[in-house]
Parts: C-alpha cells; sequence; structure tokens
C-alpha cells in the first residue's frame, strides 16, 4: 500500500518553505529546494523614482498621480503565486497527496486565489497563524490536530 505524503507550506509575504509528513510518528521533513524568501522591502525602496505628474481637471495646478496599486502587496501576491504555481508543479508530478496550509492571514487569502483547481483540491486543512520564524522541531505542537487526521 502505498504511503499518503502530506506536505505542510508555512508561508507568510515573503518567505514560505513546504514540509513533509508521510505518517504518524514520522515527524516532519524540509522537502529540498521548496523554501522561498524574498528580501522584505518598504514601498520607497521598490518605487524609488518621483511620480508622474498630470494636470488638475479644473484649473491650471498640476499634482502627483499615486501608483494604481500598493508596490509592496504587489510584490507579495506575485511571490504568492510563484509558491502557488510551484505547488501545482509539484502536485502534477506526484510529490505529495496532501496539503496543509499554515500561513500568515493576508497571506493565505492570496493563497487560496493563487491556487489551481487541483491544489485546491489536496488542500485538507488551513491554519491562519504566522509560523514563519518557528523552527521545523517546535511545528509539529501548532499541527497535532491537523496532522492526526
Amino acid at each position: 500500500m502505498k504511503k499518503t505524503v502530506t506536505w505542510i507550506l508555512i508561508a507568510d509575504g515573503a518567505q514560505a518553505r513546504v514540509l513533509e509528513n508521510t505518517g504518524p510518528g514520522k515527524g516532519l521533513q524540509q522537502v529540498k529546494g521548496l523554501d522561498w524568501t524574498m528580501t522584505p522591502l518598504q514601498a520607497q525602496d521598490i518605487v524609488t523614482d518621483r511620480p508622474g505628474r498630470s494636470f488638475s481637471s479644473n484649473g491650471s495646478g498640476r499634482s502627483a498621480m499615486e501608483p494604481k496599486t500598493d508596490p509592496v502587496e504587489h510584490r507579495e501576491t506575485e511571490f504568492v503565486k510563484a509558491v502557488a504555481a510551484s505547488l501545482d508543479t509539484q502536485l502534477q508530478a506526484g510529490a505529495f497527496d496532501r496539503l496543509v496550509i499554515v500561513a500568515a492571514p493576508i497571506a493565505l487569502g492570496d493563497i487560496r486565489k493563487a491556487m489551481t483547481p487541483a491544489v485546491k483540491k489536496a488542500v485538507v486543512a488551513e491554519l491562519s497563524k504566522d509560523l514563519t520564524n518557528l523552527p521545523t522541531a517546535q511545528l509539529p505542537q501548532h499541527l497535532e490536530g491537523v496532522l492526526a487526521a
């Protein structure tokens, strides 16, 4: 009988890693090559140019134009999309059967939006917590009810 492989995605908007559990009492192991880190930047670090200027709709004044999207949010959304695309590729390759997502609340929402239907079907549990900075050895106590299922 084939063992059931459960992957646990631990993520926030700037870092993510995948751990593997192959059954009760087997513990968690880092999946090689599936950890991502993005240097956190402030909006002023991303947008270094002065904002464009436009003429006022009434009068002869000019004013600065604001960007349509927050550059930090856009960067985090792109990061999450890349993580979700990698999960889809790995699922199609048969690398895992079940997926548990543990992510900061905003990142969890972004991950849900970015996941393909196939990956959504593999999700067996979600935890809205930021555990990205917790050592792997401390994670099982936060996942007890989830991994037992």
